[in-house]
Parts: structure tokens; sequence; C-alpha cells
């Protein structure tokens, strides 16, 4: 039987950085936006799939042109004491690798931002989170819908979401070509058949 999640004694819209730092490691997803506490459980193999097959493809775009480093969770993203997420996938700016390195939770400026959904996660990916990133700036937000096998493409500048089944091209601003992702192809991969199989 699953023990009970047991947390500090914090009161709703005071967590912080700092608190989240002192939770347990119980295989549990952690993360704090605007004093609000974010608990998500461990991720399904279907969703570990998606996450990493993405970051294939930005890694192999981004490494010969010399854009920037893919990173995937958990680690984290500290904007400030009462924001510390861990975006699925991120993109952080080349300038900034090295302070990655050095330390990798503060990190001012991210190129894109993507979660993958999962049924526990999905208001708070498609609401809560997609208001932090973009009022922190961050350029494009995806919200990756395996099952619905799409994408819903987020900017600063936009009231409604750009849905992309077929294909979606990224161009980072100032760079160029653009990558351009076959998404009927990648989700093929996240549902292929020995996933079922395998209880994943």
């Amino acid at each position: 039987m699953a023990m009970p999640l047991l947390l500090p004694d914090v009161r709703p819209g005071e967590w912080t950085a700092e608190l989240v730092r002192q939770l347990p490691e119980d295989g549990n997803r952690y993360e704090v936006i605007d004093g609000e506490l974010l608990v998500s459980p461990s991720s399904s193999g279907r969703h570990q799939r998606g996450v990493f097959l993405l970051a294939e493809r930005l890694e192999a775009f981004l490494r010969p042109h010399q854009l920037g480093l893919v990173m995937i969770s958990p680690s984290d993203v500290e904007y400030s004491p009462r924001r510390r997420v861990q975006p699925d996938v991120y993109v952080v700016p080349l300038e900034m690798t090295g302070k990655v390195a050095r330390d990798w939770d503060r990190v001012p400026r991210l190129l894109l931002a993507v979660e993958v959904l999962s049924p526990l996660t999905a208001r708070y990916d498609r609401i809560t989170k997609r208001r932090m990133y973009l009022d922190e700036g961050v350029p494009q937000y995806w919200v990756v819908d395996p099952h619905a096998r799409l994408i819903e493409r987020w900017t600063p500048d936009s009231d409604r979401p750009s849905v992309h089944d077929a294909s979606i091209a990224w161009h980072p601003a100032g760079h160029a070509p653009a990558l351009t992702i076959d998404l009927a192809a990648c989700f093929d991969k996240v549902h292929e058949p020995f996933l079922e199989e395998s209880g994943w």
C-alpha cells in the first residue's frame, strides 16, 4: 500500500523554492509557482519516450548550428524565490551554457520550454505553467499532447495557441534555418506497439 504524501505545514500560497528544496526525494516532482506547490507523480514510460524523442530532435538541430543546450527533467529552472519549475524539455541559449554547468538551476533566459501532458498535469501545463513561462519572456512554450498527437504552441503575444498535428517548425530569433519536426512520425514512435505490450 502506498504511503500518504506528508508535506510540511506550509500555508497555501506561501511555498518557496527553498522549502521545495527541503522536500524528500520520493519520486514525485515538486515545483512552485507564485507560492503554489505543484506535485506530480513520476512519469510514465510513454511520457518519457516523448520527452526523449523531442530532445533528440532538438539536440540534432542545435548542436551543428551552435544555438544552445537541450536539457530535460528532472532539472530545475529557478526564476525567483517563488518560481522554481522542472520543464520536461528546455533550451538554454549557447551563451549561458557555462552558467548551466556551474549553477544549472539559475537560468535567467530560455529559448524554448516544453511540457509533455499527462492526465494529472494537464491543468498545470496548460494554464499555470503557461502563464509563468510567457510572463518570464520565454519566446515559445510548447504543450505536447501524446494522446491527441499534437503540439500547442504559445508565444507571449498570443491569446490562444497555434495547434500543430502534422509538423511544427521552430526558428529561434536571429538564426537560420528552421527546425521542422515531422510530428506524425514522432508520435508513431511514442506509440510503438512494443510499448503497449510492455505495459507502457
